[in-house]
């Protein structure tokens, strides 16, 4: 456990640095809804609930790793606008809002309790309201073996999930790169970006 724990702190002590995602900024701009809560699952550091903390938003995030959390926590401490939870996706209280992103986090999630979690997850969206967020395909180098378990999926299985969704945007992407701690993997994901109509 502990050689995981050094991991992600590695991990967010990079990120501690990062800008927020332009896909946050885009998917603030095609919500359709008033509400004006948003909800960040696996916020690591916080960097995309500052910025929606700066538009003002009502900002919920989680996170299951306590790191990620202690830091999120005194980063916005003085602001009455975010609260942060240790939780897992599975376990998580999801509270109705008009954004959800999920950058880089879904693919994590418990596949034994998948379904069930993306239900959970989507039904607190309201109609108008916009989920941004990343899926793992087949061919990832984590998809298989990795030290916790992760949810690959097709792209079949990934569109599937979207049948009350309009998709503003799909990108896949499978190649070689570098984890943000510069380890080598090939990165097989899907990135979505869709409204919900019903």
């Amino acid at each position: 456990m502990k050689v995981h724990s050094d991991i992600w702190r590695q991990y967010y002590q990079k990120a501690l640095t990062r800008k927020h995602s332009p896909r946050t900024e885009k998917a603030i701009s095609l919500r359709e809804t008033v509400s004006n809560v948003a909800l960040d699952c696996g916020c690591g550091t916080g960097s995309d609930i500052a910025y929606l903390d700066e538009q003002g938003l009502q900002v919920h995030g989680f996170d299951c790793n306590q790191d990620a959390v202690a830091l999120c926590r005194e980063r916005f401490n003085q602001s009455a606008l975010v609260d942060i939870t240790q939780a897992t996706f599975e376990d998580y209280d999801y509270p109705n809002t008009g954004l959800i992103l999920a950058h880089s986090s879904l693919y994590f999630a418990d596949p034994s309790r998948f379904e069930k979690t993306w239900q959970k997850l989507v039904t607190g969206l309201e109609v108008g309201g916009v989920f941004s967020g990343d899926f793992m395909g087949g061919e990832d180098s984590w998809a298989s073996n990795y030290r916790t378990y992760t949810t690959p999926l097709t792209e079949q299985q990934v569109l599937s999930l979207f049948d009350r969704f309009e998709i503003a945007s799909f990108n896949q992407r499978n190649e070689i790169g570098t984890t943000a701690i510069g380890k080598q993997k090939r990165w097989h994901t899907f990135s979505v970006m869709a409204i919900k109509r019903r």
